[in-house]
């Protein structure tokens, strides 16, 4: 039994149809999917760099606070163990763990003598201690990532 030309060209012109059609529905999803966990992807890094921030500058201002007064308000700790507990749920264990060491040189620098403008200028020409910097480096870390 012999197949006439027409039907078969016109099987191959409906199965080239389909094909097409399935191969530009195929791409037109993945693309979508790629593009939606890219928006998520910088989402989630613009979260993490507005914590981080959050947290350097709150770190920051007791910082000065402790060399500065050998006691604190207990509500100035408030925003910063808040800042932490968020980092806890979003950011890699070695930014929290470096968040924490952070927060306890700032605590231990209440118990050390208050320092002087001229104090502070005279520590820093001598290697001032920096309670941020092992923070900001694991929080550079954790961002390349993204």
């Amino acid at each position: 039994m012999a197949v006439p030309a027409a039907y078969l060209s016109a099987v191959a012109a409906l199965v080239g149809t389909f094909v097409g059609g399935i191969t530009s529905i195929a791409t037109s999803w993945l693309g979508q999917q790629r593009q939606t966990k890219e928006q998520r992807r910088a989402r989630k890094q613009d979260e993490l760099q507005a914590l981080y921030k959050q947290f350097i500058l709150d770190a920051s201002k007791l910082y000065i606070d402790a060399l500065e007064h050998n006691t604190t308000e207990l509500p100035k700790l408030v925003d910063i163990y808040a800042t932490i507990n968020r980092m806890r749920v979003l950011s890699p264990p070695k930014v929290v763990a470096e968040a924490d060491k952070a927060l306890r040189m700032i605590i231990d620098t209440y118990a050390k003598e208050n320092k002087t403008f001229s104090g502070i200028r005279q520590s820093i020409s001598q290697g001032f201690p920096d309670p941020l910097r092992a923070f900001s480096q694991a929080c550079h870390e954790a961002l390349k990532m993204y």
